[in-house]
């Protein structure tokens, strides 16, 4: 078998989880997302967990301390907390795999649904997804949040036409060397599916399960989120009217 610089097997798909405050969330996510992937024939080849605490000042950091021991896991860690889309990038460029999967780190995403979006990536031919984004079914949300989730996507929508009618799920695959093409700033995780559309990638959607949250508290403020979405997404409309792409020959 085949190892890498550092000695360790590959994998073809690598888990990057951001989490900030999440100490009762992170184990049992961990497990679920073991479990969704271990069997032999969901992947054809490894995957690994990577965990990005964003700056926690619970006890995240304590609980992962013996999975990370065991090997189970790696864990980055932001020195002051940077935001879900820095977790994001850390994390990605800490993968090993050709592929990365997102997950929110409030256990909300169902790490069964994986497999799903991972099978339509990994379909191949011209037509294949680079980024396969999940869209949750019945949403486990606060009525303020869904609604302002709905009005916020409906924006959005009307500026970049991506076809993605929920662009705040967590749950997304897509392949590494595209997402780090991307340029970077604050919330781009929540503008993928038009960033890799921008750049020329196929982008598909899945519909995904979403679950209550059952352990600790929401980070977010509906209010202060949609003013800085606001400014964010004129950005992207920005950028996506700035990408001019042409194909690349190379000569011999």
């Amino acid at each position: 078998m085949s190892v890498d610089s550092e000695g360790r097997p590959p994998v073809r798909l690598s888990v990057v989880v951001p989490v900030f405050n999440e100490a009762d969330n992170v184990l049992p996510l961990l497990e679920e997302i073991e479990r969704a992937l271990s069997p032999a024939d969901v992947l054809g080849r490894g995957f690994e967990v990577i965990y990005v605490d964003d700056g926690s000042s619970d006890d995240t950091l304590t609980r992962l301390a013996p999975v990370v021991a065991a090997g189970r896991l790696r864990l980055v860690r932001h020195v002051r907390r940077s935001g879900q889309s820095a977790a994001v990038r850390t994390g990605v460029k800490a993968a090993r795999g050709e592929w990365i999967a997102t997950l929110d780190g409030d256990g909300q995403n169902d790490p069964a649904d994986i497999p799903a979006l991972f099978a339509l990536a990994a379909k191949g031919g011209p037509d294949a997804p680079v980024l396969v984004g999940g869209l949750r079914k019945k949403r486990q949300d606060t009525l303020s949040k869904r609604l302002a989730s709905r009005f916020a996507n409906a924006v959005r929508q009307s500026f970049l036409q991506d076809g993605c009618t929920d662009s705040g799920c967590g749950l997304k695959l897509f392949r590494r060397d595209a997402f780090l093409d991307l340029p970077f700033f604050g919330a781009m995780h929540r503008f993928l599916p038009a960033l890799f559309r921008s750049h020329g990638h196929p982008v598909a959607y899945v519909p995904v399960n979403h679950r209550p949250r059952e352990r600790g508290v929401s980070k977010y403020n509906n209010w202060r989120r949609g003013l800085i979405g606001v400014v964010d997404l004129l950005g992207v409309y920005w950028l996506k009217r700035r990408t001019a792409l042409s194909p690349a020959v190379e000569d011999r």
